[in-house]
């Protein structure tokens, strides 16, 4: 083998361990976002023998949201619209914003049954929602090399912060209405 074969291997090295990142938050984003809008998709319309929008909004009016038609009608539509905004990578701050504030209220339905077996799910997906933010969605997104692309810490404070307050804003007219 040559000097020269062995640089040109390095190189080829490198420039897969260039992407290496970014096929890891092309899969990430892609089955996250697509397991999240699938949860949105059963709440709303049903599919994959999901409530559907009258059962889903039955079982809100349960868990003390009030009106469960428009609680329900709010958690299926985030959850579809944040996660197929992340399986595209597209204006990911705001998905990352929309998956966390809708998930402090499914951990707050659940609290009560502890953290395993209880709202385990609802912290992952959120952790997972807090972090796309800060770190991008990759070159393999829609949000790549556009003008309208954001990530970084500022980013990443600034959807931690829009998720923080509309969760809590949607639980505090929860507890009031």
């Amino acid at each position: 083998m040559t000097s020269e074969s062995v640089v040109e291997r390095t190189r080829a090295n490198a420039e897969l361990d260039g992407v290496a990142a970014d096929i890891g938050l092309l899969i990430v984003r892609v089955v996250f976002g697509g397991l999240l809008a699938a949860h949105g998709a059963q709440k709303l319309f049903g599919w994959w023998d999901g409530p559907g929008w009258q059962e889903n909004a039955d079982g809100f009016e349960q868990m003390g949201y009030n009106p469960g038609e428009v609680f329900g009608t709010l958690a299926g539509l985030t959850e579809l619209g944040g996660g197929l905004l992340l399986l595209l990578g597209l204006l990911t701050p705001l998905a990352g914003a929309i998956v966390l504030g809708t998930m402090i209220n499914a951990i707050n339905a659940i609290w009560s049954g502890g953290l395993l077996g209880g709202y385990e799910m609802g912290l992952m997906f959120a952790v997972v929602g807090a972090a796309f933010p800060f770190i991008g969605p990759g070159r393999f997104a829609l949000d790549a090399g556009r003008p309208w692309g954001r990530h970084g810490f500022v980013w990443g404070m600034g959807a931690l912060l829009l998720a923080v307050v509309t969760g809590v804003l949607t639980l505090a007219l929860k507890w009031t209405l």
